[in-house]
């Protein structure tokens, strides 16, 4: 059986890698010896491949199939979901953080200001109780 990667499916590829911003000269690539079940052919044959991004720091490490050349490209496929998971993150994460400040800056309302001020009334209240009653007596 012979294991290719359809045109359409490598095109989209080299598309989705060009909309990140991952152009090939930005990837190091190195191929590892194998292992796992396969038999001969697995150990002894550099199938195993290892991406890393250098901008980014993502490594990548697959060996899905015992053809190098399918490898390389899942390990493409990868390396573009985990930058975009990356990014999505970090924007996800600025948006919260905005609203966050947002929240704190703003004004609170006369109604909110007057209920603070209840809660910290009954919350003076209930310590009042709890205290201990000194005896004048023994100081």
């Amino acid at each position: 059986m012979s294991e290719t990667i359809r045109p359409e499916k490598r095109q989209a590829l080299l598309d989705r890698m060009r909309q990140l911003g991952v152009k090939e000269e930005d990837l190091n690539e190195t191929f590892i010896v194998g292992g796992g079940p396969g038999g001969q052919k697995i150990n002894k044959a550099n199938t195993c491949v290892r991406l890393r991004h250098e901008p980014s720091g993502l490594d990548v490490k697959v060996q899905h199939s015992r053809s190098r050349e399918m490898n390389r490209f899942f390990a493409r496929r990868l390396l573009c979901e985990k930058l975009e998971a990356l990014r999505k993150k970090a924007t996800s994460e600025a948006c919260a953080e905005a609203a966050r400040i947002r929240r704190q800056k703003k004004r609170r309302t006369r109604r909110q200001k007057i209920r603070i001020q209840r809660d910290k009334a009954l919350r003076s209240e209930l310590k009042q109780t709890r205290r201990t009653i000194r005896d004048p007596e023994q100081d």
